[in-house]
């Protein structure tokens, strides 16, 4: 079940839900906008040129209201906002169409599992020719969340549980190597 408007600011207001900071104007009808922090991630390059899934992934990390995104660039980035899931609850994470129509893809594992805590990443890509301005604070996705019909045994609890700022790929840290 997608939760509603009404049920989102209830669990807000009784602490089961976390999502700090947010504007009452944030939570639409069936969902709740997510704005652009102010940390940015870029892949520091390889002596070979190859990154490998069994090494650390090295990144340099940028802080600041704005980032220009060149043309066919990636960058990682996060929300402003820090999300506390209880265990029987999910969500989806939606970009803004009218970012896509821009060229602007927004992309994470789209999915934020039940028992999460932290920012959620967000993978950047701008596929246009012109350059795109990314400004902290503005919109730039939604999440919706979905009641699950109960709570789960073994909630969130891996690699990315805490994670503030632009986090890196810690695929190296897989077990099925």
């Amino acid at each position: 079940m997608i939760l509603s408007d009404k049920t989102i600011m209830k669990m807000i207001g009784e602490k089961t839900l976390v999502i700090k900071p947010l504007d009452k104007e944030q939570v639409q009808p069936a969902s709740v906008d997510i704005r652009l922090g102010n940390t940015f991630g870029i892949v520091e390059d390889t002596s070979s040129g190859i990154m490998s899934m069994e090494k650390k992934i090295l990144y340099k990390s940028i802080t600041a209201n704005s980032y220009l995104l060149l043309p066919g660039q990636f960058v990682l980035a996060t929300t402003k906002e820090y999300f506390e899931l209880p265990n029987d609850l999910t969500a989806f994470v939606e970009g803004r169409s009218s970012l896509g129509r821009m060229g602007l893809f927004i992309q994470n594992a789209g999915w934020v599992d039940p028992g999460f805590k932290g920012e959620i990443t967000l993978e950047l890509f701008n596929a246009n020719r012109c350059a795109i301005e990314l400004k902290s604070g503005r919109r730039v996705g939604q999440l919706v969340f979905a009641k699950m019909d109960m709570a789960a045994n073994n909630p969130y609890n891996g690699k990315y549980q805490g994670q503030t700022g632009a986090t890196g790929s810690r695929i190296d840290m897989d077990t099925d190597k």
